[in-house]
């Protein structure tokens, strides 16, 4: 290797340290706006990671991620120690977030239009033979908040994975020169990692048995054949990543015993979920009304009642007829155990109680629980809320409010000329336009905002703690993205854009508030439509 080469190697190599830096400050930023009620844990942390950007750009001499750096730092003073974000300081760090995360694209990255960075803490991975198509799928996954990167050749992607492990990979099965090359490369790279990354398969000329088996042995959890569009792929790589992470299960124990009760909190605390512990009967009401469990745990004989009788009146209640009962004792007469589960019981743990046999139990039925909750509470198509339950949330909310005085806005969103969607492309085109509108939304609002589909194209969001001003800018942020995205249908391409209206609770009904919000949403209708009203102007 001559003195240039090697020279060049090593400016490589160091771009690399200075780019994994540059992620990890954007990372960082990411986490604060997942949580921004929880900013200020981060901030030492995104400062220092910035500091470090800085120290290396300027060691490698990497101009424009230095400067980006300095700026964040310079602005990082004005974070007190402490506070959470400020909204005023959180809109001028996003302009150089930006300008940092433009200069961290890589060289595969350049040629795709600027698109809303709201990286996730690990990127996704497309190795896909179509080099238009992975193009087209990285613009789309961009929009959506997603990191992607595109890879030549299997030796960079297995080299990308040695890095930085991504939280799944779309893979074309003939990536490479020869047939099944692309499981092949799945092989080799999942024999390097302890746990498997989850990988999409995709094929546009063989969907036999035997491909699919081998695909499916090497960590494939979705085999496409044929090909499908980017839109139905992106709805696929949502559910391999965690976007969405699983809130931990909300356990409430009665035990009469302190010293079984507190074994219990332990047990539940390690495994993750949240317990709250209760050893006299009598609270089960305020426990139930404060507390909102998703699983019970009741000791089957207490003095002065029994288990059974307390299921009883929690079944009474209709929001806990169906939240899974789980009764704990030393009995072990199975009629008296099946006969105790005949009155309002799911299952039976009998004392002394096996920390995973109890595990396991718990998070079996909280699964089915929260399945069912689903189908209650949640729209088939998007996912969302339904209509009913986001009423019944924006009750909730504004008692909140009252409470604590403070803010609240409610929006109502239309998607514009839907019907002409549907008549043009047809309505499984219309449903996915739908189903990116949702996971647009979700992206890019709080996890303590919530979103229902309130009928039809019509959407509607509760903003907690938000200014009139603040969700109208917001939402109207979201719009003009959501305008850019191109929706893939067959071999078209086509925009899509919606109207908004935005309401401020003003110590009103929901009705009144629901009402407000959906004249300001006609008012954006007269006035042209792919526009957001605020009631107040």
């Amino acid at each position: 290797m001559n003195d240039e080469n090697q020279k060049e190697k090593l400016r490589q190599h160091f771009a690399r340290r200075v780019t994994t830096q540059a992620r990890v400050v954007l990372d960082t930023w990411q986490k604060i706006h997942e949580t921004p009620q929880q900013s200020a844990a981060f901030r030492d942390d995104f400062a220092t990671a910035t500091d470090k950007l800085v120290r290396y750009a300027q060691r490698f001499d990497m101009a424009s991620h230095a400067d980006a750096g300095r700026k964040i730092l310079e602005l990082l003073n004005q974070w007190a120690a402490g506070d959470n974000l400020p909204d005023a300081l959180d809109r001028q760090l996003q302009d150089n977030i930006e300008q940092l995360s433009r200069s961290t694209l890589r060289r595969t990255d350049q040629d795709t239009p600027e698109a809303p960075q709201q990286f996730r803490r690990t990127p996704v991975y497309v190795a896909l033979a179509n080099e238009e198509m992975a193009g087209r799928l990285i613009r789309q996954l961009e929009f959506f908040g997603f990191r992607a990167s595109a890879f030549g050749n299997a030796d960079q992607l297995i080299e990308a994975c040695a890095l930085h492990k991504p939280e799944t990979i779309l893979m074309d099965v003939n990536f490479g020169n020869g047939t099944n090359d692309g499981i092949a490369t799945i092989e080799r790279l999942q024999e390097r990692h302890d746990t498997a990354i989850p990988i999409i398969f995709m094929s546009d000329e063989d969907g036999s048995i035997e491909t699919r088996l081998r695909a499916s042995r090497c960590g494939g959890e979705e085999f496409f054949y044929p090909a499908v569009d980017p839109g139905q792929l992106i709805e696929k790589i949502e559910s391999y990543t965690h976007g969405n992470t699983v809130e931990p299960y909300k356990v409430l124990v009665l035990d009469d015993s302190r010293a079984q009760a507190k074994f219990m909190e332990t047990v539940l605390k390690k495994a993750g979920m949240t317990a709250h512990i209760i050893t006299d009967p009598m609270q089960i009401i305020h426990a139930l009304e404060e507390f909102s469990p998703e699983i019970i745990i009741l000791d089957m004989y207490m003095p002065g009642c029994t288990g059974m009788e307390i299921a009883r009146v929690i079944r009474q209640q209709d929001r806990f007829h169906s939240v899974p009962i789980i009764y704990l004792s030393a009995e072990e007469d199975v009629s008296k155990q099946l006969h105790a589960m005949s009155l309002g019981g799911d299952d039976f743990l009998t004392k002394p109680i096996d920390p995973k046999h109890l595990i396991a139990t718990i998070h079996n039925r909280g699964r089915r629980a929260r399945s069912l909750l689903a189908l209650m509470i949640r729209d088939s198509l998007t996912g969302l809320f339904n209509h009913t339950h986001t009423l019944h949330l924006l009750d909730q909310e504004i008692v909140r409010a009252r409470q604590k005085n403070r803010s609240l806005c409610f929006a109502m969103i239309d998607i514009d000329y839907f019907k002409k969607v549907n008549d043009t492309f047809g309505h499984p085109i219309g449903d996915r336009v739908l189903r990116s509108l949702s996971m647009f939304l979700k992206q890019r609002l709080r996890k303590t905002d919530h979103i229902g589909r309130y009928g039809g194209e019509e959407f509607a969001i509760i903003l907690p703690d938000t200014r009139e001003s603040d969700a109208r800018n917001v939402l109207n942020e979201i719009r003009d993205r959501f305008s850019e995205l191109l929706q893939p249908a067959g071999d078209r391409e086509f925009n899509v854009t919606f109207s908004c209206g935005v309401a401020a609770w003003n110590d009103d009904s929901s009705q009144a508030l629901c009402e407000r919000a959906d004249r300001a949403l006609y008012r954006s209708k007269e006035h042209g439509r792919n526009c957001v009203t605020a009631a107040s102007d």
